[in-house]
């Protein structure tokens, strides 16, 4: 009969390395989100395709192979469709803009005297097709630094990441951004799907053909995403008094009606001074509403995800682009918003070409994300 073996101090055991992870998604969305606020405070079109440029980069520097990765392209082309209907508009109503460099003459139609100042073809001039440019590539632009966020960003981990206060909300905010994604991806597998059977995945007839399985896939995702939230005890709070709540809902509510003002302010001429106080008074009111609606939450978090010194790097680099960029505006604003009356070449500034390349710390700080196992 053997003796039993003395139970010594347990051996350390080496953790394995750490391998490829995924960047947080909040660092994402406030990495594309100052981008997007530099968008908005330019026309300058260099400038516009220069963020549009980075925006792309990042993206395919550390973008993943999961579906929803595979939406920027659509975001693309849903830019592009948004530029030549602003341009079309302008070509067919005509543009508020004066000028006198006029590319050709439309026939007008005449309207009753009750719609003064509306007026459906005429004279179609330099500055007014400028002015449409102009406008329609922010807006491009815009949509770009979005479907660079949802190509980089997991929808579902940014609701894991949601405070309690704002979970009810947040799904239906996460489902409407993950519909774009997921739509994209359905399409695609369908189309594939088309050219094996030896079908075209071309023309009106093949997207109207693939309508209906796309629309049923959606609604099964619904179902699942439902019947999985039940399961796991989506709903259940935990009890807490009234007064409390009603706190709560008020410091909620007036801290995010100060960041609406705030923004409001800096978007406008002459705000920034009692804009950036009532910003930082709305910041601090929303943040105790959300700390204080947090303890009705008695759901937990399965493997958190770290916020570490990539996230930092990301989003402050975002966060630099915008503060960079409004800033330079309000120093240069000519640079910044090229005049159309009477038509100018855009200048591109060194100092705002320096703060846009800083919208690329990315693609070199944030980590590559992990490959699924094909």
């Amino acid at each position: 009969m053997t003796e039993p073996r003395a139970s010594g101090p347990p051996r350390a055991t080496r953790r394995p390395p750490a391998g490829p992870r995924q960047l947080h998604p909040g660092a994402w969305w406030l990495w594309a989100l100052g981008l997007g606020a530099a968008a908005t405070r330019t026309t300058n079109p260099l400038l516009l395709l220069l963020l549009a440029a980075v925006a792309g980069y990042v993206v395919a520097a550390r973008r993943g192979d999961a579906p929803w990765s595979r939406s920027y392209g659509a975001f693309l082309r849903l830019g592009l469709l948004v530029l030549g209907i602003r341009l079309l508009f302008a070509v067919l109503l005509g543009s508020p803009i004066p000028g006198t460099h006029v590319l050709f003459t439309l026939p007008e139609v005449p309207l009753p005297a009750w719609a003064q100042g509306v007026r459906i073809g005429g004279r179609v001039t330099v500055e007014g097709l400028l002015a449409a440019l102009y406008d329609g590539l922010r807006l491009a632009t815009l949509l770009v630094c979005v479907g660079a966020a949802n190509a980089l960003a997991s929808p579902a981990r940014l609701l894991r990441t949601l405070p309690g206060a704002l979970y009810e909300a947040g799904v239906a905010v996460v489902v409407a951004m993950t519909f774009a994604p997921n739509l994209v991806a359905d399409v695609r597998r369908l189309r594939a799907a088309r050219r094996l059977r030896g079908r075209t995945d071309r023309g009106i007839a093949a997207v109207l053909s693939v309508g209906l399985p796309v629309l049923e896939g959606a609604l099964e995702r619904s179902v699942a995403l439902a019947a999985a939230m039940d399961t796991r005890g989506f709903g259940r709070t935990a009890d807490v008094p009234r007064p409390l709540a009603r706190t709560t809902a008020a410091l909620t509510l007036a801290g995010l009606l100060g960041i609406c003002l705030a923004a409001y302010g800096l978007l406008t001429a002459g705000g920034a001074g009692w804009a950036v106080p009532v910003l930082l008074l709305g910041l601090a009111a929303a943040f105790a509403g959300l700390l204080l609606g947090s303890r009705r939450s008695v759901r937990t978090r399965y493997r958190p995800d770290p916020w570490a010194l990539p996230e930092w790097l990301t989003a402050g680099s975002g966060a630099a682009v915008a503060a960079s960029t409004i800033w330079l505006a309000g120093v240069d604003p000519a640079a910044f918003a090229p005049t159309v009356v009477p038509p100018t070449a855009p200048a591109l500034p060194l100092a705002a070409v320096l703060a846009v390349l800083i919208g690329l710390v990315p693609a070199f700080a944030a980590p590559h994300p992990p490959r699924r196992v094909s």
